[in-house]
């Protein structure tokens, strides 16, 4: 991330050295049991936890000014801070809290098993960009000027490529981290959400970059309210064990409280991981506001700060060979640079009923010309076409690094309800090469088994209603077979299922007889009730014969019978002696 903020000082090295005295106090000071900030930072991340599949950010830098000391919420007992400093950095732009606390309420509809809390996106808000640059936004929520990252050139940060030819970061070498949320472009060709309702996906709009985020974080089936996995989610935005711990500080504080300030009069940061170098500069970002509402200017530095006790600082050496405009070529290409072609690493026939997650998961391996694995490559598998077939967690795309075998195994794959062919196809992030196709087929729902529910003897006299209705139960392999289509028909014998024209029967909506009913499911429990059943002026045995997709067959009796009439009394006999 690293958003140009107008607030660089230049310090000098007792400045520096007083402010590291005053960030380790404040460390200190809100350690557990000093502060009491609730939940402790968590402990180291496992395997698990820093797992890399890219990272939101691409591992940019971030700025890491703690939070202040005083609660942003202080009992009514607690005087006012003298400077204030607590209640100004709990206070979050009006747009920007607004796109917070909608990103909240969509995932709570979306994904409610995830938990996520607003102030987790404060914080990561506040950490990446400083809550938009304090807030300056347009009415849509767009930001004014792009907030960039500085170029990921492998020059003191990670090396990735250009992966969206300048689309977003204006870069056609290499990525930058762009917005108020510092996506990376191949990050937000998948994680991108309109936050809004325009029709577009923006990384530089809070509204679309907060929802995105929100689902970023999401993922995977993490439930944020599990501090294991919230230590997961925060570690894959950025892989980073001071990030994790300077979030959780910042989630604590906005737990606490906080409030709306006008949209431009946040507080900005001064401190960032990477010192403010490697910074891409932003003409368009103007200084911080000396007062809310108000927009003074900072003067700009002197291209030769001037040091301590007078006279300027030496210009740095330069960094390329005399006589030369750009940089020398890198000598050592990357693991990416030496992919020259994806191979299938042993995925099996790729096959699940709709709404079933598929028991295979697909596995690519990237190879040299040579067909040597290598390690550490990004490889992105998208599901193309007009599917609801999704990777577990909802998303389309997945983003995998290849193990030391040289293999990237994808998430598995959830079936929607949509059936056919569902291709996968997986592409080598940061290079262009041919992409492997993978296809997954979706079938029917289907059952193996029915069985009646009820035992009762199903009879009806001529003309009358059936007392008891026909319900069945569906299950495959011995579970239970939901929304599995069936039909119902009243066949003339075992020999021949073709609809009867006589005998019991079903009414339509219109009160006539059928004898046929399509276009029936089984419930969430397997069950399938049937509507009443009537008879006609036949008596006799019938049969009813239910099948399901899957091949699941019952054949139930019917039985139309006069009512039985009493036997008369015999006649008293007539007294012999009358």
């Amino acid at each position: 991330m690293a958003a140009q903020f107008g607030r660089r000082l230049c310090k000098g090295a007792a400045t520096t050295a007083v402010a590291a005295v005053a960030v380790a106090a404040l460390s200190a000071s809100q350690a557990p049991g000093v502060n009491d900030h609730g939940r402790q930072p968590a402990a180291d991340a496992s395997p698990e936890a820093s797992a890399s599949d890219g990272s939101a950010t691409g591992n940019s830098p971030y700025y890491t000014d703690l939070p202040p000391l005083k609660s942003p919420n202080p009992s009514p007992s607690t005087g006012p801070s003298p400077s204030g400093q607590g209640e100004t950095e709990a206070g979050i732009p009006a747009t920007v809290l607004d796109a917070y606390k909608k990103a909240e309420a969509s995932l709570r509809e979306s994904k409610p098993g995830c938990n996520l809390p607003w102030q987790l996106l404060a914080a990561i808000g506040r950490v990446e960009s400083g809550q938009a640059r304090g807030g300056r936004v347009d009415a849509e929520g767009t930001t004014i000027g792009k907030i960039l990252g500085p170029q990921l050139d492998g020059n003191g940060f990670a090396l990735i490529k250009d992966t969206d030819n300048g689309a977003y970061d204006g870069n056609s070498a290499y990525d930058q981290a762009v917005g108020p949320m510092q996506f990376i472009p191949s990050t937000w060709a998948w994680a991108g959400r309109d936050g809004n309702g325009d029709g577009k996906k923006d990384p530089n709009n809070i509204y679309d970059a907060a929802l995105a985020a929100g689902h970023y974080l999401c993922r995977n089936n993490w439930d944020l309210s599990d501090q294991n996995d919230l230590d997961r989610a925060i570690l894959s935005y950025n892989n980073s064990r001071e990030y994790l711990n300077l979030v959780m500080r910042w989630l604590e504080y906005y737990r606490k409280g906080t409030h709306e300030v006008p949209d431009g009069t946040g507080t900005l940061p001064d401190n960032r991981s990477d010192d403010g170098t490697g910074a891409s500069p932003d003409p368009s970002t103007p200084s911080t506001p000396s007062t809310p509402g108000q927009g003074a200017s900072k003067p700009k530095p002197s291209p030769k700060p001037t040091k301590p006790g007078g006279g300027t600082t030496s210009p740095k050496p330069p960094t390329t060979p005399p006589g030369s405009s750009t940089p020398p070529p890198s000598t050592s290409p990357t693991p990416t640079d030496t992919v020259h072609h994806l191979e299938n690493a042993g995925t099996a026939k790729l096959t699940a009923m709709a709404g079933d997650t598929f028991a295979q998961r697909i596995s690519t391996r990237a190879e040299t010309q040579a067909g040597k694995s290598v390690a550490k490559v990004r490889i992105r598998f998208t599901i193309l076409g007009d599917t609801d077939t999704t990777f577990t967690g909802g998303e389309s795309v997945a983003t995998v690094a290849t193990n030391s075998s040289g293999v990237a195994v994808a998430p598995a794959l959830r079936a929607g309800e949509k059936t056919g062919a569902v291709t996968v196809r997986a592409t080598v992030v940061g290079r262009t090469v041919p992409g492997l196709d993978y296809t997954a087929t979706v079938t029917e729902r289907a059952a193996d088994t029915l069985v009646r529910t009820g035992d009762a003897a199903l009879t009806c006299t001529p003309g009358g209603e059936f007392a008891n209705q026909v319900e069945v139960k569906a299950t495959y392999k011995g579970a239970v077979a939901d929304g599995v289509a069936a039909t119902a028909t009243l066949i003339k014998s075992a020999d021949d299922p073709t609809a009867n024209d006589k005998g019991p029967y079903f009414k339509d909506a219109d009160g006539k007889a059928v004898r046929t009913l399509s276009g029936l499911k089984t419930d969430a429990k397997g069950l399938l009730k049937l509507p009443k059943l009537y008879a006609d002026d036949t008596t006799g045995t019938f049969l009813l014969r239910i099948n399901t997709a899957g091949g699941a067959s019952l054949t139930v009796e019917l039985t139309v019978a006069a009512a039985a009439t009493a036997s008369p009394s015999p006649s008293p006999s007539a007294d012999p002696s009358a």
